[in-house]
C-alpha cells in the first residue's frame, strides 16, 4: 500500500499551527506516511510575514517528523497544485479564505474563485480538505509607509506656491477654461510626486478656487454662470484628487520596496548564521530547488589547469574552460546531467542551455539548471550564493579538524612507536656494552678469535641498531606525513645493487632485463624500499632462493594515474603469507608466525610501502607459483626530465 503524503498549504498567517496540526491528526489515523508544509509567498503578503511566525511553523513541522519548503508565486493555488503533483501526494490541507463576502464574490468574477475554491476544483484524484480559519483578531491599522516629513512639508508648500504660479502663467495670454484645468491637474500630479496624497488634496482644493475666481466666467468672482463651468471644477477636483491618490500610492510602494529589499539583506545575514551552525550544503541546494522553481542545482570550484588554445573541454574531472582554470563538481541536487559539457556563467565555457550561475567567489560558481533566473530574482540568488560560501567555509573547517586529528593520531603513533621498541632498543644495546665492556676487562686475557667474536657482535649490533632507528625515525617521517621524495629518472639497476650491500654472495639472484625503462623515483628511498623488502625475505625465506626481476619490457600490465608504470619483482620461495593476512602485513609491529622480537619489531615492509606511496606508486604483493611471496614494486615510467610527471598536473614534492 502507498505511504499518505500530506501537503498543508501556508500563507505565512498566524494560524497555520492549525492547519499543520490538523494534518498531523489525519496522518496519525494511517499506517504512516510524510508531512509537507509548503509555505507559499506571493508577492503582496510577503511584507506582512512575521520571520518569528515563520521560524516557529519550521519548527513545529520538524518536531511532528515533517519537511517545510518555500516556495515563491504569484499564483498561490498553482504554485500549490503544482508542488503537490510533482510530490505525489495523497492529501491537500488548507485554510479557508478570511475574505469577506464582497470580496469573495469579486475574487469569483475577477481570479476564479478563492484560493481553496481553485485548488478544490484543480485537485484531480487528490482528496483537498478546507480547515476553516479563526476569526482574525482586530488589530491595529496596518500604517502606510510613510514618505518622510520633510517631503511632506515640500509638498504643502508646492500645494501653496504652484497653483497661484500656474495661474499667473495663464493670465499671460487667452485661455478657456478646460485649459485651466488642464494645467492645474498638471500641478496636482508634480504635487503629488513630492509630497504625496494629503499635500495634493489640498493643492487641488485650492487650485480649484484660484480657476473659478480666475478663469470662470464672471471673472474676479466665487460664483459661476455656467453650469457646465461647475461641473468642469468638479470633475477637475475628482481627477485630481484620483491621479494624486495612484501617484502617492506607486510613491509609497516604490519606497516599500527599498525598505524590503534592505530587510530581506538583513534577513539574509540572520540566515547565514543559521546556516552555519544547522544547515548542510545539500539542504542549501535543495532548498534552491524549491524556491527558483529549478530542476537541479550544484556548486562548481575551480583550479588552475595547463588547457592550451581557446576550446574548451570536458572531462571526467571537471570542464576546462579557455582560460586554463578547470570546473569541478563540489556538490548538487536534482537532475545536473549534461554539466560537463559547459555551463553559462562559467568562464571558458560554451554554456548550456536554460542554467544559470552565480558568482560565490573568484573560483567558485552556484549554478541552477532547468530555468534561467530573472533580474527581479538575481538578489535572492546572491543570497543563496552567501549560503554556500558560508557552507563551503564550514566544510574547510572541518578539513582543518581533520588535520589536527591527523596530527594527534600522528603523536599518537610515535608513543606507541617508542614504547614498542623499549626493549628492542634496549637488546642491541646491551650487547654491544656487554662485547665492549669485556674487551675492556685487563684481568681477562681473550684469544684473538675470541676478540674477533666480540668486535663482531659490536659491528652486528651496531648494524641493527642502525637499522632499527632508521626504520623508526622512518616511520615517524611517514606517520606524520613529511616524506618529500626528490623525484627524478632513475633505473631499476641503479638501485638494485647497492640495495643488496652486505648480504652474502648468492642469496639474492638479480635477472634484471637489459631493456628495462626508467621510473620516476627517488633513488635515496627507492633503495631503501628494496632493501627492507629483501631483508624481510631473507628473514622469513631463508634458503629458499630470492630473486629480483622485471617484465621482459620493464612495463607493468596497470597504469598510475593514467601514467604507464614500471615494475620490479622480488620472488621468494617460502611459505608465503595466508591471504587474510596480506593487508596486515603492510602494518606497522607486524611479524608473521608471531616471530621473537629479535628478528625486528616489524616495520620494514610498512616503511617500504610508505616509501612507495610518497613516490607515487604502489606496492602489493602476490602469492608467488609454487609457493611464496611476490613482494611487486610498481612507478610510473619517467618521461626523462626530473620531475616532468609532475609538472603535467601531479604535485611536486621537494627533498627534506
Amino acid at each position: 500500500m502507498a505511504r499518505e503524503r500530506i501537503v498543508i498549504g501556508l500563507n505565512g498567517s498566524d494560524d497555520a499551527e492549525l492547519l499543520i496540526r490538523r494534518a498531523a491528526r489525519i496522518l496519525e489515523r494511517t499506517d504512516g506516511g510524510e508531512l509537507v508544509a509548503v509555505h507559499v509567498r506571493t508577492t503582496g503578503g510577503a511584507a506582512g510575514e512575521s520571520p518569528q511566525v515563520l521560524e516557529a511553523q519550521r519548527r513545529l513541522v520538524n518536531d511532528l517528523g515533517g519537511t517545510y519548503h518555500t516556495v515563491s508565486a504569484t499564483d498561490p493555488a498553482r504554485a500549490l497544485l503544482d508542488y503537490a503533483r510533482k510530490s505525489s501526494a495523497t492529501h491537500i490541507v488548507v485554510g479557508q479564505s478570511r475574505r469577506g463576502p464582497l470580496a469573495g464574490v469579486l475574487a469569483g468574477l475577477f481570479a476564479g474563485g478563492t484560493v481553496e475554491a481553485r485548488v478544490v476544483r484543480g485537485a484531480g484524484d487528490v482528496d483537498v480538505q478546507v480547515v476553516p480559519r479563526v476569526p482574525p483578531q482586530r488589530n491595529a491599522p496596518r500604517r502606510r509607509p510613510d514618505l518622510g516629513r520633510t517631503r511632506v512639508a515640500i509638498g504643502f508648500a508646492l500645494a501653496a506656491a504652484l497653483p497661484a504660479l500656474l495661474q499667473l502663467l495663464l493670465a499671460a495670454f487667452d485661455h478657456s477654461v478646460a485649459t485651466a484645468v488642464l494645467i492645474q491637474l498638471a500641478g496636482a500630479v508634480a504635487v503629488a510626486l513630492v509630497g504625496g496624497l494629503w499635500p495634493a488634496v489640498v493643492g487641488a482644493l485650492w487650485s480649484s478656487v484660484l480657476v473659478n475666481y480666475f478663469s470662470t466666467p464672471p471673472l474676479g468672482d466665487l460664483a459661476i454662470s455656467d453650469p457646465q463651468d461647475l461641473l468642469s471644477l468638479a470633475v477637475f477636483v475628482g481627477v485630481s484628487v484620483a491621479v494624486a491618490g495612484v501617484v502617492d500610492g506607486s510613491a509609497r510602494r516604490s519606497k516599500e520596496a527599498a525598505r524590503a529589499q534592505a530587510e530581506a539583506a538583513t534577513l539574509g545575514d540572520l540566515a547565514l548564521g543559521a546556516s552555519r551552525s544547522e544547515d548542510t550544503l545539500d539542504g542549501i541546494l535543495a532548498e534552491a530547488l524549491d524556491v527558483f522553481g529549478a530542476t537541479g542545482a550544484g556548486v562548481y570550484s575551480s583550479r588552475e589547469g595547463t588547457a592550451q588554445g581557446s576550446v574548451p573541454t570536458s572531462g571526467p574531472s571537471g570542464v576546462r574552460g579557455a582560460d586554463g582554470r578547470i570546473w569541478s563538481l563540489v556538490a548538487a541536487a536534482g537532475d545536473t546531467a549534461g554539466w560537463e559539457h559547459g555551463v553559462t556563467g562559467l568562464p571558458g565555457s560554451t554554456g548550456l542551455p536554460g542554467s544559470t550561475a552565480e558568482p560565490v567567489d573568484a573560483n567558485t560558481r552556484l549554478v541552477l539548471f532547468g530555468r534561467e533566473v530573472p533580474a527581479v530574482e538575481s538578489r535572492l540568488l546572491g543570497a543563496f550564493a552567501v549560503h554556500v560560501k558560508a557552507q563551503l567555509e564550514r566544510r574547510q573547517l572541518a578539513v582543518s579538524r581533520r588535520e589536527v586529528l591527523r596530527l594527534a593520531e600522528g603523536n599518537s603513533m610515535r608513543t606507541a612507536i617508542l614504547r614498542a621498541v623499549s626493549h628492542d632498543l634496549r637488546t642491541p644495546l646491551a650487547g654491544i656494552k656487554l662485547a665492549a665492556g669485556g674487551l675492556l676487562q685487563r684481568t681477562v686475557t681473550y684469544t684473538p678469535a675470541e676478540e674477533r667474536e666480540l668486535l663482531e657482535t659490536i659491528d652486528e649490533c651496531t648494524d641493527r641498531l642502525d637499522q632499527l632507528v632508521g626504520n623508526l625515525l622512518d616511520m615517524s617521517r611517514i606517520t606524520a606525513d613529511s616524506v618529500r621524495p626528490l623525484l627524478g629518472p632513475v633505473r631499476w639497476s641503479e638501485v638494485v645493487a647497492p640495495a643488496l650491500r652486505g648480504l652474502p654472495d648468492g642469496t639474492v639472484r638479480v635477472e634484471l632485463p637489459a631493456n628495462m625503462p626508467t621510473v620516476e623515483a627517488d633513488p635515496v628511498l627507492l633503495d631503501r624500499v628494496i632493501a627492507n623488502i629483501v631483508e624481510n625475505a631473507v628473514k622469513y625465506a631463508p634458503g629458499s632462493g630470492i630473486t629480483i626481476t622485471g617484465a621482459s619490457d620493464g612495463m607493468g600490465a596497470a597504469t598510475l594515474d593514467g601514467y604507464p608504470s614500471g615494475e620490479l619483482r622480488i620472488i621468494d620461495h617460502g611459505a608465503g603469507v595466508p591471504a587474510g593476512k596480506v593487508l596486515e602485513m603492510f602494518q606497522p609491529f607486524q611479524r608473521l608466525h608471531d616471530r621473537p622480537q629479535a628478528t625486528g619489531v616489524g616495520l620494514g615492509l610498512a616503511v617500504a610501502d610508505g616509501f612507495v606511496r610518497a613516490m607515487g606508486g604502489t606496492l602489493t604483493a602476490q602469492e608467488t607459483p609454487g609457493g611464496g611471496l611476490t613482494m611487486v614494486i610498481r612507478l610510473a615510467l619517467s618521461t626523462g626530465s626530473p620531475g616532468a610527471r609532475h609538472a603535467a598536473g601531479q604535485p611536486r614534492q621537494e627533498a627534506i
